[in-house]
């Protein structure tokens, strides 16, 4: 007897990894049924990946954003992949949520911003988050079937497109310069958070909502080569890493599939890749980013969404020519230290929080 097909939506389609999850699906059309698609505004290209039998939506236009919130309340579908890209990817993670329904998630905004609320979402409506991000992709599968205390989580990084860099030029660094990324192909603010290591820092804050530990049991670790992707070391000191090419197809195809591992059409071990395998402190003068995600889950409440959103303002105008890439961090730091609130218990706190932030970013840019 054939199962049915697993229904998906699939969010940010047209980005790097929407784009990846709907070849994986190629693979094997008859285990999927596509509800719905989205983009913010790339209609041809959104066209150009899926039937036009399948609906498909852009989120830049007020009522197909509402259209979509509301078949993802619905609940009639079995997982959604959330891949949009920044803050604009919560609502759609809350009503994944709100519905009961399993959350394949890409948009690391959601937890760094709202973690707390969602993970309360998820445990009262009997949904999975289960991450996209590779390293706590890692993270999760390394914990499936263990119930030992974790010790401490060892988040591994690569450095980015700046590692190797004198410190005396990073501050002038071109934008040219830090999306040039030496493993992994990403879209552009990532791998310009992967170069001042704030997409690090959002990432233990995700980490600490994900997995319910301390900031100071997570530990980041250089890893060159981006084939470790993550560790949890256990209460007895045995520590348990997942590895794999830098490939964002292994976590959205574990993610897909989950709680079954299914074969897929990826290569997995290279001999060139596995041979040598390094791990390094990261220097704080060179990523002074990650003491913020400490100080971001100390003060709580909204300040992950302060963060993200001076974040989303500082690489956009790096990107733009109008600041210098040793600006990004320090107008993050900024923020963090003058916009955060005192509590904040709804999505809709997180929201003006969010837009706080970037009235106050806005202003010292101006």
């Amino acid at each position: 007897m054939t199962s049915s097909p697993r229904r998906i939506i699939i969010l940010g389609a047209t980005g790097t990894v929407g784009v990846r999850a709907l070849e994986i699906i190629k693979e094997s059309p008859v285990q999927w049924q596509i509800c719905a698609v989205s983009a913010h505004s790339q209609q041809q290209q959104l066209s150009d990946l899926v039937d036009a039998s399948i609906p498909q939506y852009l989120t830049s236009d007020a009522d197909d954003h509402q259209r979509l919130l509301d078949i993802l309340q619905s609940g009639h579908y079995d997982i959604c992949l959330n891949a949009v890209v920044g803050a604009a990817g919560l609502p759609f993670s809350e009503a994944v949520l709100s519905a009961g329904c399993d959350l394949a998630l890409a948009n690391k905004e959601s937890l760094v911003m709202a973690g707390s609320i969602l993970m309360s979402l998820a445990a009262s409506n009997s949904a999975t988050i289960v991450p996209v991000d590779s390293e706590h992709s890692a993270i999760f599968q390394c914990l499936v079937g263990e119930t030992a205390p974790i010790k401490q989580l060892l988040l591994t990084a690569s450095g980015g497109a700046l590692r190797d860099m004198p410190l005396a030029d990073l501050a002038t660094a071109t934008t040219a310069q830090a999306l040039a990324h030496p493993n992994w192909d990403m879209g552009p603010r990532i791998t310009i958070d992967s170069a001042t290591m704030m997409n690090k820092a959002f990432e233990i804050i995700e980490a600490h909502c994900l997995f319910g530990v301390s900031a100071e049991q997570i530990k980041v670790l250089i890893h060159r080569q981006s084939v470790i992707h993550s560790m949890v070391e256990f209460l007895d000191g045995s520590i348990i890493a997942q590895l794999g090419p830098p490939d964002m197809g292994f976590p959205l195809h574990y993610a897909l599939h989950y709680p079954t591992r299914t074969q897929s059409e990826l290569n997995g071990f290279d001999i060139e890749l596995f041979s040598e395998l390094s791990l390094d402190l990261p220097d704080s003068e060179r990523y002074p980013a990650l003491a913020l995600a400490q100080q971001a889950i100390s003060v709580g409440n909204d300040a992950g969404a302060v963060l993200n959103a001076a974040d989303e303002i500082a690489v956009a105008s790096f990107i733009a020519g109008d600041i210098s890439f040793g600006d990004i961090t320090k107008l993050c730091a900024d923020a963090l230290t003058n916009c955060c609130a005192t509590k904040c218990d709804t999505i809709s706190d997180i929201l003006a929080a969010d837009l706080r932030s970037r009235e106050y970013c806005q202003l010292q840019l101006s």
